[in-house]
């Protein structure tokens, strides 16, 4: 019996392709959008097309959900090997260059975007010209796996425990710190539960709820429920804050160790502050590590060792 000649696939069918395997895997046309850097409609329409060539319906699509239709689940599936494998097989190519090139796509929460990101990478770029990095800076717990990341930084105590992970640097102070403005007229705090009477800049946390202030000493560990006028969802608003007189911010004493030496914040309760597990990078161990991201480990293990005491 004859073999049936395989149908050529053009550049258009491998683009279009991939852009239903992203569309599948996110469930969403605008958050695949934004992945593939296209615009949504452009994105629609490459997906009818792609429908029509091959005669069959891919997805189901409301105004609210997508969903693949058994016929796109199951071309999903088969095209997640695929592309794998294509994957794979342009890191060999890329190992045999010497040098990594491609993308790498990294989910950060917002501290470890300005303690190790905003320092570090920078170096990377310079190093491995032929390495594209696109960062996604958000404080909430994400599936990298589901959202498509090679890798992810956490704070140890919050990396889910079957993906692989490799520490940054030491363990992190953090402090309760307010501005000499807001100190000249309100008492100084000697103890945790003093904070209760006064101004605190609350933390709305990426899980949605508000973060209550840990303090610890000598052993003892107070966790204190603050009041406050104002409530944030990020540090770097937080500490705006404080250095405006408005309150008092509880935050990672690296992100304000420039303020603290210039006397523009002081750290309450300094007996108190607790060491918290040091920031991790983490990535999936069930497939072949992408191509830049033991360079970049590497390079964030190098750089951060020559910090003065190993502290991000």
């Amino acid at each position: 019996m004859p073999v049936q000649p395989t149908a050529r696939l053009s550049r258009n069918d491998l683009a279009d392709l991939n852009a239903f395997r992203v569309v599948e895997r996110l469930r969403s046309f605008t958050k695949a959008a934004l992945e593939l850097g296209v615009t949504t409609s452009a994105l629609s329409h490459a997906i009818r097309n792609l429908e029509t060539r091959l005669g069959v319906r891919l997805l189901n699509r409301t105004s609210r959900t997508v969903s693949p239709t058994d016929a796109g689940a199951s071309l999903a599936r088969r095209l997640n090997i695929g592309f794998q494998e294509i994957g794979e097989a342009l890191e060999e190519i890329s190992q045999i260059r010497g040098r990594p090139a491609g993308r790498l796509r990294l989910n950060v929460l917002s501290d470890g975007a300005r303690l190790l990101i905003a320092r570090h990478l920078p170096t990377f770029l310079y190093r491995y010209p032929e390495v594209e990095v696109e960062i996604s800076v958000d404080d909430r717990m994400v599936d990298i796996v589901a959202e498509g990341f090679d890798a992810g930084i956490r704070f140890g105590g919050t990396v889910p425990e079957d993906l692989v992970a490799v520490k940054l640097g030491n363990a992190l102070k953090w402090v309760a710190v307010a501005s000499p403005t807001y100190l000249h007229h309100r008492p100084m705090p000697t103890t945790p539960d003093d904070l209760r009477a006064h101004a605190c800049i609350q933390m709305r946390t990426g899980q949605g709820i508000i973060y209550k202030w840990e303090f610890e000493r000598a052993g003892e560990r107070r966790v204190i429920e603050v009041a406050g006028q104002v409530c944030v969802s990020e540090t770097a608003l937080a500490i705006e804050l404080a250095l405006a007189g408005a309150g008092i911010a509880y935050c990672l004493e690296a992100r304000v160790a420039h303020h603290l030496r210039d006397g523009q914040l002081r750290v309450l309760l300094p007996d108190w502050s607790p060491t918290e597990p040091a920031m991790y990078l983490y990535y999936p161990g069930h497939r072949r590590i992408p191509q830049g991201l033991r360079e970049l480990i590497d390079l964030l293990k190098e750089e951060i060792a020559k910090e003065p005491f190993n502290e991000i």
